[in-house]
C-alpha cells in the first residue's frame, strides 16, 4: 500500500452555539461560511481541485463518540478500502462501517489516546 494520509480534509469541532461561531469567524476572518462551516479550495501537486473543510458542531453532537474530545480530525486518504483493511491488520480500532456518498467514502478509527479520525476519500468534483 503506498499512499495512506494525503492531506487535511478537515477540522471539526464542538460549540455551544455553531451559527454564533460561523458568523463570528465570517465577520472577523472573513471565512465564508455556510450550514456546514466553510470549505477551503486548493490544488495538488497534480492540479486536481481539492478541498478542506471546516465544520463546528453542537456540543452534545453524537457524531464524535465514541470519542469524548471536543475536535474530530478529517483526513483525505487513497483507497479507504484496502488502508482500513491495514489498519485493522494493524490493531488500529476501526469505528463503526464504511459509508459512501457521491462526495467520497468515509471511515473511522481510534487513535491509542482516543481521538476519533474521520478518513475520507474524497470525489472533490462532487461539489464544484
Amino acid at each position: 500500500m503506498k499512499k495512506r494520509v494525503t492531506g487535511l480534509g478537515g477540522f471539526f469541532f464542538k460549540t455551544k452555539n455553531p451559527d454564533k461561531i460561523k458568523n463570528w469567524y465570517n465577520n472577523h476572518l472573513g471565512l465564508d461560511t455556510d450550514q456546514y462551516g466553510c470549505t477551503f479550495w486548493w490544488k495538488d501537486k497534480k492540479g486536481n481541485d481539492c478541498s478542506t473543510q471546516w465544520s463546528p458542531f453542537k456540543e452534545d453532537t453524537s457524531y464524535f463518540q465514541p470519542s469524548k474530545k471536543e475536535f474530530m480530525m478529517n483526513f483525505r486518504v487513497e483507497n479507504l478500502e484496502a488502508l482500513l483493511a491495514v489498519l485493522k491488520e494493524e490493531g488500529v480500532t476501526v469505528v463503526g462501517e464504511m459509508e459512501e456518498y457521491e462526495y467520497g467514502k468515509f471511515g473511522w478509527i481510534m487513535d491509542p489516546e482516543g481521538n476519533k479520525i474521520e478518513l475520507w476519500e474524497p470525489v472533490d468534483k462532487a461539489f464544484l
